[in-house]
């Protein structure tokens, strides 16, 4: 199922999900059996997902997509940890920057904790910060936890998702670069934005795309102003999210409506690329990401 937060014409935010002519209020539809927001709902999905095959999975749509705006799905998530899973990616920001990948990075997935009370969803303008000239897009996939869990093991870690999404993980270059020479960050150079949407897809949904190894087969791609400038697979994965979790989870409780970003994928972000090849991002372009399964998700930068 494709899951969303949506707002209505009286600016009421709800959750439902996508049927085959628009989106159902999954409030409503159930007359209060199933909660209006998706962080309540992760945290009895089990109870409420049983509750959606045995009596809502064929209601009509409540409104049609043209009805609603469409946000991130988790407006205000618990909690946001960005990976750096594709080694791919490392290398050749490393490359970049005159230096190479630490032989660490292959023996534990690291990340850092991003502003979890800044995320956006499809079509809301994101503003460059006023003092940067190097903003970026990153191009990502996120893993949403359904289950409360501690010290999960990564054999077990399956059982802990709920599902995915994609996510644009913006970046000011400049502002980033400066603060990780002090060895601490990133801080400011990601504070300010991140894209999340447009539906948290259940893993069952991508299941079809598994080929082995908590691997997928699913292009990622990312355009800017329709130009093609990334194109990457989830299956080149080099960290799991099996893997992922079982780091974030090692002595710390990991809870409903965590968000766990992929980092980049590989020649994901226009820092990989160059600016031989494309600017940095100006106000006026549109940044659009594609993801096998999961959608498009676009802003546009002001």
């Amino acid at each position: 199922m494709k899951f969303v937060t949506f707002k209505t014409s009286k600016d009421e935010i709800r959750a439902g999900w996508i049927c085959s002519n628009g989106v159902v209020d999954m409030n409503l539809v159930s007359k209060g059996e199933l909660p209006s927001d998706l962080i309540e709902f992760l945290r009895g999905h089990e109870q409420y997902m049983q509750l959606i095959e045995e009596n809502y999975m064929e209601v009509e749509s409540t409104y049609s997509l043209d009805e609603v705006t469409l946000m991130a799905p988790l407006p205000k998530p618990e909690s946001f940890r960005d990976f750096m899973a594709f080694d791919e990616h490392v290398k050749n920001a490393a490359k970049r920057a005159g230096d190479v990948l630490a032989e660490e990075y292959y023996e534990i997935p690291v990340f850092y904790f991003s502003n979890n009370k800044t995320i956006c969803g499809p079509g809301v303008n994101v503003a460059r910060p006023k003092k940067s000239k190097r903003m970026d897009y990153e191009l990502e996939i996120a893993c949403i936890i359904g289950k409360e869990g501690k010290d999960i093991k990564a054999e077990d870690a399956e059982n802990y998702i709920f599902g995915y999404t994609i996510l644009t993980d913006w970046s000011a270059r400049d502002f980033q670069m400066k603060e990780m020479k002090i060895l601490l960050g990133p801080a400011k150079g990601k504070d300010f934005a991140t894209s999340m949407g447009p539906c948290l897809v259940t893993k069952d949904e991508i299941e079809q795309f598994r080929i082995e190894d908590g691997r997928y087969d699913m292009e990622m791609t990312a355009k800017v102003n329709d130009v093609l400038l990334s194109k990457g697979n989830f299956k080149n994965i080099t960290h799991s999210f099996a893997k992922m979790i079982e780091r974030a989870s090692e002595d710390v409780t990991l809870y409903p409506g965590d968000v766990l970003g992929s980092g980049t994928v590989g020649r994901g972000c226009i820092l990989e690329l160059g600016t031989e090849v494309h600017r940095f991002l100006e106000p006026g372009d549109y940044v659009e990401l594609e993801i096998t399964g999961l959608g498009k998700l676009g802003n546009t930068i002001v």
